[in-house]
């Protein structure tokens, strides 16, 4: 699309699906989101290319469902750039694909060093992508041409960067790592909210007592509320660090809030009366929320050799090993095995240690059969060697 215009109409959205169907191979697409700008992680304009048809830009506010779109397309492999932070807006439409190839996550499994699709694109291809519009706010309407243009070359180059990287995956043997990559991205479900959400404000940790903490609280629910109804990100409203700071100062009134020189943004003074309320709430509520968070959660692993020293041998042991069997195969190690499955595995093993018990475990946690094979017999004699470690330490003087 030489002027590359917004479709923004059903009738003309339907007439693209027919003539991307005259196109062959598979669909590259990607989408713009206002992370930043809006509340919501909605698509503000979504991008499709396919060789023989061309590419199209779509305004999703406008057309609403893009149920044809994917209908059309179902038995086609779907090309995206970092999948994981566009399938949920893209199923949000109704796009949900049954095949991926994610380029991002196939140039992770080849080594290459550094994976943003301007990058890769520049390394494989040799052509430069420039990536000067990534985070702006793609709510604006109407959107300027020189977005346009990096929003379609976003997507023009995913199908000849599919079809290298298939070449040199196979090359490294590496196909079927891919495939199931590619699959677990796909049937990775939706983290579930947590049911405290405000604890992830930055730095509520440094806020002691727990009235402040149910000032904390309740400042920012206030706060989660109006951004809601606005539709604007939170931050933009009053940053994280302005609430942490009310919430440790605990003013006395409304004039002791307005003047507490920490508590800034663009609507911490226009919304005065609504963070008092707040406050008020904080300071006056019977229920006070206890400085425990989600006991599911491990302690960082640079406080287990107080905590939990024989752990934090056993992880030690392991980490080491996987790093090696990475650099062996050209995988980053948090590729070759997510971080938070060899943490648990360590904090608490399984009982007897085995090849087969660990792998059972490393199953359970979502581990793919491919990482199983390569890291199960690793982790496994770590933990057995670790554990001999430990039993030949001399005991410490009482």
């Amino acid at each position: 699309m030489a002027d590359h215009q917004v479709i923004d109409t059903r009738d003309d959205y339907l007439a693209a699906i027919e003539t991307l169907a005259q196109g062959t191979g598979p669909i590259g697409i990607d989408a713009e989101r206002a992370s930043g700008f809006t509340y919501s992680q909605r698509a503000y304009l979504i991008q499709v290319f396919r060789r023989g048809a061309g590419t199209f830009l779509f305004d999703p506010p406008a057309i609403g469902s893009f149920s044809e779109l994917n209908d059309a397309f179902s038995d086609e492999v779907w090309i995206l750039h970092a999948a994981s932070q566009d399938l949920a807006c893209l199923r949000e439409v109704g796009i949900d694909p049954a095949t991926i190839f994610d380029t991002e996550l196939a140039a992770r499994l080849l080594g290459i060093p550094r994976v943003g699709l301007g990058t890769v694109v520049e390394e494989l291809l040799g052509t430069h992508l420039a990536k000067e519009h990534s985070a702006a706010n793609w709510s604006t309407r109407p959107l300027p041409e020189s977005w346009l243009v990096y929003a379609a070359l976003d997507v023009e180059f995913l199908p000849d960067l599919h079809d290298r990287m298939v070449e040199m995956l196979a090359e490294a043997g590496k196909t079927e790592i891919a495939d199931q990559e590619f699959a677990a991205t796909l049937a990775k479900e939706t983290k579930a909210q947590r049911p405290d959400p405000w604890r992830k404000l930055s730095g509520v940790h440094s806020v002691r007592g727990q009235r402040n903490l149910a000032i904390a609280r309740e400042l920012w629910q206030a706060r989660d509320e109006l951004a809601q109804q606005l539709d604007v990100s939170p931050g933009r409203l009053v940053p994280d660090a302005s609430l942490v700071a009310a919430a440790r100062v605990a003013p006395a009134s409304k004039h002791a809030l307005a003047e507490l020189r920490e508590f800034s943004g663009r609507a911490s003074r226009s919304e005065l009366d609504r963070w008092w309320t707040a406050v008020q709430a904080g300071l006056t509520t019977e229920d006070l929320p206890s400085f425990k968070t989600n006991g599911d959660t491990l302690p960082p692993p640079r406080s287990w050799a107080d905590r939990n020293p024989e752990a934090d041998v056993r992880y030690k042991a392991a980490r080491a090993a996987l790093v090696v069997r990475g650099e062996e195969l050209e995988i980053p190690i948090e590729n070759l095995l997510t971080p938070e499955y060899l943490r648990r595995l360590a904090w608490t093993p399984p009982e007897p240690v085995t090849v087969e018990s660990v792998s059972d475990a490393l199953r359970t946690l979502g581990a793919r059969p491919w990482q199983i094979e390569a890291t199960a017999q690793l982790i496994t004699d770590a933990f057995v060697e670790a554990h001999q470690t430990i039993d030949a330490a001399p005991e410490s003087d009482s």
